[in-house]
Order: C-alpha cells, then structure tokens, then sequence
C-alpha cells in the first residue's frame, strides 16, 4: 500500500523569512526519507520551488495563486489563511492522483514524522479504519526542549492518515486548475480538513471514516519556529527531547548539546540561584537590623 504526504508552502510575501521557511521544510522532508518502508510518496505544493534539491520520491508542485491579504479582523484573516492552505493542499491531493496511493497523511512543512509510520501502515488491513495521533511530541528548536503531549490531533496539523477515497478528489480536475476552480471542485474539504485540522475527526466520523488512535506517537509538532501561524512555543522549565525520541523522528538539532542543556535545564538552576540570592539578602537584612538594634 502506497501512503501519500501532502504539504503546502506559504506565499513567500506572506512569510517573515522565506530563507527560515524552506530550512524547515528541508528539515521536514529529510524526517520523512528516513522512513523504513519505500512505499510512498510526498506532494510539495508552493508558489516558489524549493532551493535545495528534493529528496527521493518527493515531488513540487507550483502554483501561481496569490499571496493573502491581511485584513484587519482577525476572523477575516483566518479565512484567507485557511482558504489558501485549503486550495494548495487540495492541488497536492491532485498531483498525488497519478500515483494511486491507499493512504493519505496531510503535514505541516515543519513537523516531524515516525520513521516506522510508512511500514506500521503498510501492515495493516486495507479495511482498517483511519487513523489520528493521539499521543505525540511537541518540540522546539530554538531550545531543543521536548515534552509528550497528550490529543496532539486537536494542536497540530500532521495528526491523521485516512484512505485517498475520503478527500474524495475529482477526477476530471488537473492539478493546473486555477485557484477558484479548486475550491469550488472541493467544496467543504477545502475548508474543513485541508484548510484547518480543528474538529476534523468529526468531520471524517460524519462522512464514514471513523478514525482509530495510531498505537505509537506518529508526529513531533514543531513549535517556537518564527514561522508559526499559532505562534505556539514551550515555556518556563523544561526538558532536553530525548536523544532516542529525536532520532526516531530525524530530528536535527539546531543548536549544539551546551546550549540546548541551558535553554532548558539552565532555567532551574537560574531559578534555584535566584532563591539563594534572596535568601542571602533576606538573611544580611536581618544581620544588619540586629546589629543597629
């Protein structure tokens, strides 16, 4: 069985580093070739081909839609995100049409992926049922930290693997079709599971794809990038990503050992120093008020 991933890249005049934003994605796709099964194949949809070379099986697919506005509610804004997202994926599920995959699995061109997800699929029944990831990792670069998160499926956007029939996609669409055309042509997928994943379980529940919990932490959500939409990051003290988790997922660090080890465990001795501190001051205090008593 053949699983198909599928991403889409923002406008670069919508991206505050378009430089930082293909070094995530490389870093994506390099996660997802360390897959231990060949048998699939990965859709990249953007305005701009990448300028680094792709790696095997990975193909990218232009298009010429416009960059979103910014309008000046936040709902309205929300909207233009999710309806170019939604028409960029929806190309993608175009492009993947040629390679007749079973699977579908939509990603975030920053996440990270399980080397064992393509093999763990390809093992299964063809009549089993979709699959969400429940348990899963959140991780950010910029500290190298890594906590286990629990429904990781209701924050991130590399959460569900579901049969190529569910999205449903036409078949006399080309993926050179223009942006109205491939949002009229999918209609509510194009909003309600390509363009955001929120609620997207119900979705899949509602039109006879019920989803299953993946047995394995499937996805790493990489947050704290710059490039977020979310602008989601793990604060206060925090945990190094464990070395074993990291190579499960490909995960290079941005930053060498010293400085992930004080990004996240130098809080707690920067805390620990602070108590010391005004544990002295407290204590000379009282020295100095008993010696002028």
């Amino acid at each position: 069985m053949t699983l198909a991933f599928v991403t889409s890249l923002r406008h670069p005049a919508n991206a505050t580093d378009y430089g930082r934003v293909e070094a995530l994605l490389e870093r994506t796709l390099r996660s997802i070739a360390r897959q231990t099964s060949d048998d699939y194949v990965v859709i990249v949809v953007g305005n701009r081909p990448p300028s680094f070379a792709l790696p095997p099986r990975t193909t990218f697919v232009p298009v010429d839609f416009p960059p979103t506005a910014e309008p000046v509610k936040r709902e309205e804004r929300w909207e233009a995100l999710i309806a170019d997202k939604g028409s960029k994926l929806a190309v993608g599920l175009l492009a993947a049409r040629t390679h007749e995959p079973d699977f579908v699995m939509v990603f975030d061109a920053d996440d990270f992926v399980h080397r064992d997800l393509v093999r763990w699929v390809g093992a299964q029944d063809p009549a089993s049922p979709s699959w969400y990831i429940a348990d899963g990792w959140r991780y950010s670069s910029a500290r190298g930290a890594g906590e286990r998160i629990d429904d990781l499926y209701r924050v991130c956007g590399t959460c569900y693997v579901v049969p190529w029939r569910a999205y449903a996609v036409p078949e006399g669409l080309p993926a050179s079709a223009t942006q109205a055309e491939v949002l009229e042509a999918f209609g509510e997928r194009a909003r309600f599971i390509l363009g955001k994943h929120r609620d997207a379980d119900v979705w899949f529940a509602e039109h006879g794809f019920p989803l299953a919990p993946l047995p394995f932490a499937g996805s790493v959500y990489h947050v704290d990038t710059g490039e977020n939409h979310s602008g989601k990051r793990i604060d206060g003290p925090a945990s190094m990503m464990p070395r074993a988790i990291a190579a499960e997922f490909g995960i290079a660090h941005a930053h060498p050992w010293p400085v992930r080890w004080w990004r996240c465990e130098g809080w707690r001795l920067r805390d620990a120093a602070r108590g010391l501190a005004g544990r002295a001051a407290r204590r000379i205090r009282r020295l100095v008020a008993r010696r002028d008593a």
